[in-house]
């Protein structure tokens, strides 16, 4: 009996490590396509049509705050679960996906922001530089959109009771899927703060 428990033991280790591996490799693979737009931004800044004057909306300032506080709240879930603390873990959860969704606002009113200072994404009153601000924010929000997929999938799971103190795999995936988010996002918000 205790050889067969070591070996589900061992097969659910196998499991979780081949998993968090290729979720490495996915967002890996995600950072490069935004590191080369990034690359691609730098490089356009010498050309002659190029806005030096741009300003980042408040809007996202303000959404960058609340995707941090957005990782810690999920981050405080997985602790909740592995205290098996369920009502707590609930509550989080649900803090963390009422947090996404005002990301997903608070970046939809930046973009209005932006236009209504005169800077367009597309068309003949567009320029380089607000077109770059608006594909590199979309880029990340389209990725939002699948870590918040993840995130209802989350808690779904857990309404289910699926994870416990010693199962969270799940939500442990979730959450780091989520924080990749948050730190993407905080790197494209620096980089258009700062270059």
């Amino acid at each position: 009996m205790e050889k067969i428990k070591m070996t589900l033991d061992e097969h659910y280790e196998r499991n979780a490590r081949s998993k968090k591996m290729l979720l490495w490799f996915a967002m890996i693979s995600m950072f490069m396509m935004f590191a080369g737009l990034t690359s691609a931004y730098v490089v356009s800044t010498s050309r002659p049509d190029w806005v030096k004057d741009f300003v980042l909306p408040q809007a996202f300032s303000i959404s960058t705050v609340v995707i941090i506080i957005s990782s810690a709240t999920f981050h405080l879930a997985i602790k909740a679960i592995k205290s098996n603390n369920r009502p707590a873990a609930s509550g989080l959860l649900l803090a963390t996906l009422v947090l996404g969704a005002a990301f997903v606002y608070l970046q939809f009113y930046g973009f209005s922001q932006i236009i209504s200072a005169g800077y367009f994404f597309t068309g003949s009153e567009s320029n380089i530089t607000s077109t770059f601000v608006y594909t590199v924010t979309v880029a990340h929000l389209a990725h939002l959109v699948a870590g918040m997929i993840v995130l209802l999938t989350v808690i779904y799971n857990h309404f289910k009771q699926k994870y416990t103190p010693v199962q969270t795999l799940g939500i442990e995936l979730g959450a780091m899927f989520w924080h990749f988010l948050d730190v993407l996002w905080v790197y494209l918000f620096l980089f258009f703060y700062f270059y």
